[in-house]
């Protein structure tokens, strides 16, 4: 008689795992067709997302009404793009029922970061850790330190900081995690602005990036490409930027900041390569003028053919035209050449101007870390040693775009009417962010 009691209670059980793994399964499809849902409906019913996903959510606590007792976990009612009360609620109260959650602590963390409790996000997945060292409470500290409120520049570049080792540290746990890639990514990014515009961290950013797109999951994400984009821009990689931006609003034909961006770089090298072909727009008597006042006197500590190099090494340097630059580096060169105006665009960095020389050649100058308001003004005679050239030769919705530009990472590095550029020209912390992680 014991043996029969045993095996009921057996069938029991089995049949409970068993409606347990059917909701559970329920909940992922639920989330793959929100994650998913631009790969199999066309971009024309994308304003149709949110009402569908609505429309998939409905059908899922159906299922759960259909199991009695059963109770709706938030992450079904989180799916949501914006913040739902029940699904705070419901998390809430998983996690005093059950304070080990690791999970629920995360979707609460999500909750409120939807409505943008900074604070309360942070608790949670510190909470998490607290119970379980896992990649998603990590990665996703990593985001909410990045968004904290601050006092001061030191604790914001503490944040930064931080938020960098709490991304490598959920690399680390799952290498193959495209996500966890992506979010190292971002932190490099937020570091590039925040800390210094240095090219290092950019190629660290991009780096991240490849790695994410190994992922067959990271690349449905259209986050993943936006940020890539960005890092791409900076980079001076223009093609390759605009192609990210056009494969983020691909995968989110409704996200109009991706679509708002990759029409800003299509402005910006319009606008460019417009103001070179005109130089700067400057005609007849007042270009000759400009022109015929270039003087070997402004490449100042350079005028002598030679420099102290910062090892204290005697190195040779010859001014050449615009002509006489190869792609790339350029050693033992300097160029010497007259402003004749500076690009107007949304995005303050890089602060770029154009560049005529004394055969007319005219080309672009990107100057990053500069102080707001301190760039060169029209007339002003630049130099600029071993400089870094690029062949810009963009083709994107049937336009194209081709234009000469040199990069400088630093003012200090530029000479501009004989005199050496100061650091106080230099900019200090500055700080933009991203929000679609």
């Amino acid at each position: 008689m014991s043996l029969n009691v045993t095996d009921e209670g057996k069938k029991e059980e089995n049949s409970e795992n068993d409606v347990i793994k059917q909701l559970t399964e329920r909940v992922d499809q639920l989330y793959l067709f929100r994650d998913n849902y631009f790969e199999k409906y066309a971009s024309e019913v994308a304003c149709n997302k949110n009402k569908n996903v609505e429309e998939e959510l409905k059908k899922t606590l159906n299922t759960f009404e259909q199991h009695k007792g059963k109770t709706i976990p938030g992450k079904a009612l989180n799916v949501k793009q914006n913040h739902d009360s029940r699904a705070e609620e419901a998390l809430s109260k998983a996690i005093k029922l059950d304070p080990k959650l690791v999970d629920a602590w995360n979707e609460l963390g999500e909750c409120y970061w939807k409505k943008d409790d900074i604070i309360g996000a942070k608790n949670c997945f510190v909470g998490a850790l607290g119970h379980q060292k896992n990649k998603v409470s990590l990665r996703n500290l990593s985001m909410v330190l990045r968004q904290l409120p601050t006092k001061s520049l030191s604790e914001k570049i503490t944040n930064i900081e931080e938020s960098l080792l709490k991304a490598k540290e959920a690399v680390q746990l799952d290498p193959n995690d495209g996500i966890s890639w992506t979010i190292l990514g971002n932190a490099h990014l937020s570091s590039f602005f925040t800390i210094s515009y240095s090219p290092k961290t950019l190629k660290l950013s991009l780096s991240a990036y490849s790695q994410a797109e190994k992922d067959p999951v990271a690349r449905t994400k259209p986050d993943l490409y936006y940020n890539k984009a960005m890092a791409l821009k900076y980079e001076e990689e223009y093609q390759l930027a605009l192609d990210s931006f056009s494969r983020a609003i691909t995968l989110d034909p409704t996200w109009d900041t991706a679509k708002h961006k990759e029409k800003e770089l299509v402005d910006y090298l319009a606008s460019v390569q417009e103001l070179i072909g005109s130089k700067g727009k400057l005609k007849g008597k007042k270009l000759q003028n400009l022109i015929q006042a270039i003087d070997d006197k402004h490449l100042g500590p350079y005028q002598s053919g030679s420099f102290l190099s910062t090892s204290n090494q005697t190195v040779k340097i010859e001014c050449v035209t615009f002509t006489q630059l190869v792609p790339g580096f350029n050693p033992e060169k300097v160029i010497l050449g007259k402003v004749v105006c500076s690009v107007v665009s949304e995005d303050e960095v890089p602060f770029t101007f154009c560049l005529v020389d004394k055969m007319e050649t005219c080309l672009a100058v990107t100057v990053y870390n500069l102080g707001k308001g301190k760039g060169v003004l029209i007339g002003d005679s630049v130099a600029i040693p071993e400089p870094f050239l690029t062949r810009v030769s963009v083709r994107h919705k049937e336009k194209e775009y081709h234009f000469d530009s040199v990069r400088v990472e630093r003012p200090s590095y530029i000479v501009v009417n004989g005199k050496n550029v100061g650091k106080d020209k230099e900019a200090t912390v500055q700080h933009t962010y991203f929000k679609k992680e």
